[in-house]
């Protein structure tokens, strides 16, 4: 579905626990339930960090997820590296740590308007949170906890559907997929 925020228009869909946000013209089929007038907090949560992101590079993500378990919420955010950046962090392993500790300090230094954002959303305050780069992709994933470790793994495609929720396919013991 499109959501149009201050003149930009974006895409959302929802999908297995998981919320995409992309910006583009592009259109998608509408997920049940979800109503047209009224966002999901999932929803508000990934315009939030787009737009918050926005205020402190200067440029959209290419794309936001939103995933919530439990206690954790994990936003990543895709193609949100500046061409420059990704220029530096591809030049060598010492411009992607460059890059890395900036996007670390910047997160760090700004993220308190964010935090806020995601209580008034979710009633729940944000006690801990954390931001890694992954320079190769320009990803960057924002994982905030409640004092868990959080081992957040980017993976090269996309799972398809039988696989993640052990459809039919003969090739995937059952009860060994993620529940």
């Amino acid at each position: 579905k499109d959501v149009s925020r201050r003149g930009r228009t974006h895409q959302v869909s929802a999908h297995a626990g998981l919320f995409l946000f992309q910006y583009g013209n592009s259109r998608t089929s509408e997920a049940s339930g979800m109503d047209a007038h009224r966002p999901t907090a999932a929803q508000q949560i990934a315009l939030a960090a787009s737009e918050f992101e926005f205020r402190r590079t200067g440029h959209p993500p290419r794309s936001v997820s939103v995933v919530m378990s439990g206690d954790t919420l994990v936003i990543t955010l895709h193609g949100s590296l500046s061409p420059a950046e990704q220029m530096l962090a591809q030049k060598s392993p010492e411009g992607a740590a460059e890059v890395q500790e900036f996007h670390r300090k910047l997160f760090q230094d700004s993220s308190d308007a964010l935090r806020r954002r995601i209580k008034a959303i979710t009633g729940v305050e944000v006690r801990e949170a954390t931001a890694e780069v992954e320079p190769a992709t320009g990803t960057v994933v924002t994982v905030f906890t409640t004092g868990s470790t959080v081992q957040v793994y980017l993976l090269a495609g996309r799972v398809p559907t039988g696989v993640w929720d052990g459809g039919d396919d003969p090739d995937v013991p059952h009860g060994t997929g993620p529940r």
